[in-house]
């Protein structure tokens, strides 16, 4: 049966070229014909690397917070738990961005080259504040808002980008930017472990923010989303069989049967239970960032093995989500959520166990642990939103999900804080091990909107933009 094309086209001009638009058997539409460099002017890996250097830039944000803890409490005579509330605040800001931001970015308003540069500069406020803050509430403000909303841009677009540009295989390639949000943090916290104290936390703080502006600036200038339902030219979207990398992640991961809008998707039912889901494993990898360091020394850890965890699990954060994300590519998303939930259950037992025991070569083994499975499910939701939901609506629908970080920020960092003062280290371990298995239990309910795939083989009936005609 021929299922004729769609008759509307991309609300996105093209550089040059013809383009086709073709319909599957569920009347999706994808619209294949023009290569990334026609409307890029550049190669699409490009818009792996520079989200990728940009990710970099901005971990040390929340990746290295708990190294400097120490002294920015001196610094500002504030409590342990004053200065975590700062990073809760900081964590709701950048989740709390990401939907309007995708909203208005889906609506042509703001543009991704824009989110970028409004991120950027607001990062730099961020670090600024932080550094000059006369009180505890104007570093909430500044770090905690400012901040917050400048590097959630920034986080938002990256991510939503690579997924544009590599619907085929967007798994391994989220993996590998998203994994740059953690383990672009490792100098930095051996710098505010080793070479951060109140004689210099002004300077430090103040070159750390240029640093994220002028590496963020850089990349985000050259930031440009693909045409609504764009498809690689290379790459078949009816056709999945054979044994190319593209076929075989297809037929994992195979592509949303519409291309949903926010209110669609949440009607399914399945994005309110990707939030509970990310809520969970947010929390637990939010508090592993924020207390391993500071449950190193309690337990007598001297400060080489609590930077050192702290520093492998950064890496390993970072490193294991590009490798999950290639992983799910092969096996599935969903499985492989499942599975990295239940190794974060595992991690959260064994650091418990190692730090009570005071063994240090254990401590280190589970912090490994504990970064790959606190990192690793970020890019595996990335990927799942828009298989699930599709492409066009992905920066709101993905930032519906992500918003569930916003309310995990303030249970894993000043929650967490509040838990460890009251129930103590054992309490708070064993509380963020059980999260993580009711994450890995409501992982094995998500389900694909619109079923199973039934095979997608059509002809193609191609409506060809003719030379000077405009896009509606």
């Amino acid at each position: 049966m021929t299922t004729e094309p769609l008759s509307g086209t991309s609300a996105s001009a093209t550089a040059g070229g013809d383009y086709r638009e073709i319909t599957d058997a569920h009347g999706r539409v994808y619209r294949v014909g023009e290569s990334d460099r026609q409307i890029l002017g550049l190669p699409r890996w490009t818009m792996v690397a520079l989200p990728w250097l940009a990710m970099l830039a901005i971990s040390v944000f929340e990746y290295a917070f708990g190294a400097a803890e120490e002294t920015l409490s001196r610094a500002h005579h504030w409590t342990s738990t004053n200065t975590f509330w700062v990073l809760s605040v900081w964590i709701f800001f950048q989740a709390a961005v990401s939907f309007p931001a995708g909203r208005l970015r889906e609506k042509g308003i703001l543009s991704s080259r824009a989110a970028m540069l409004t991120g950027s500069f607001c990062s730099l406020l961020g670090f600024v504040s932080l550094s000059h803050a006369p009180d505890f509430w104007f570093a909430l403000a500044g770090f905690g808002l400012l901040g917050g909303l400048g590097s959630g841009l920034i986080y938002s677009t990256c991510v939503n980008m690579v997924g544009k540009w590599y619907p085929e295989r967007r798994g391994g390639k989220t993996g590998l930017v998203n994994g740059a949000f953690a383990y672009g943090a490792v100098p930095f916290v051996f710098l505010f472990t080793y070479g951060f104290d109140t004689s210099n936390f002004h300077t430090v703080l103040d070159l750390v923010g240029v640093y994220v502006l002028v590496l963020t600036l850089v990349a985000g200038l050259f930031f440009k989303d693909p045409p609504k339902n764009w498809w690689p030219e290379e790459v078949d979207p009816l056709h999945r069989s054979g044994d190319t990398k593209s076929s075989l992640a297809l037929a994992k991961n195979p592509p949303a049967v519409k291309q949903y809008t926010p209110k669609e998707a949440l009607r399914t039912g399945v994005v309110p239970l990707m939030w509970l889901c990310m809520l969970c494993c947010a929390g637990v990898s939010i508090f592993g960032i924020s207390f391993q360091v500071p449950f190193a020394k309690e337990m007598g850890f001297g400060p080489l093995i609590a930077a050192s965890s702290m520093g492998l699990m950064s890496v390993i954060n970072g490193t294991g989500r590009g490798v999950v994300g290639w992983l799910s590519d092969k096996l599935g998303r969903r499985p492989t959520l499942t599975y990295v939930c239940l190794v974060l259950a595992v991690a959260q037992f064994g650091v418990l166990w190692a730090g009570e025991t005071g063994n240090q070569t254990l401590f280190l083994v589970f912090a490994f642990l504990s970064g790959f499975g606190g990192g690793a499910f970020y890019p595996l939701f990335a990927a799942l939103v828009p298989d699930y939901f599709g492409e066009n609506y992905n920066a709101s629908n993905y930032g519906m999900v992500y918003s569930a970080k916003l309310v995990s920020g303030l249970f894993g960092g000043g929650m967490g804080a509040v838990v460890v003062a009251s129930w103590g280290y054992i309490g708070a371990y064993v509380a963020s091990g059980v999260v993580s298995l009711i994450a890995a239990g409501l992982s094995l309910a998500l389900r694909r909107p619109g079923g199973p795939d039934h095979g997608r083989r059509t002809v193609r009936l191609p409506r060809v933009r003719q030379p000077g005609q405009a896009t509606a």
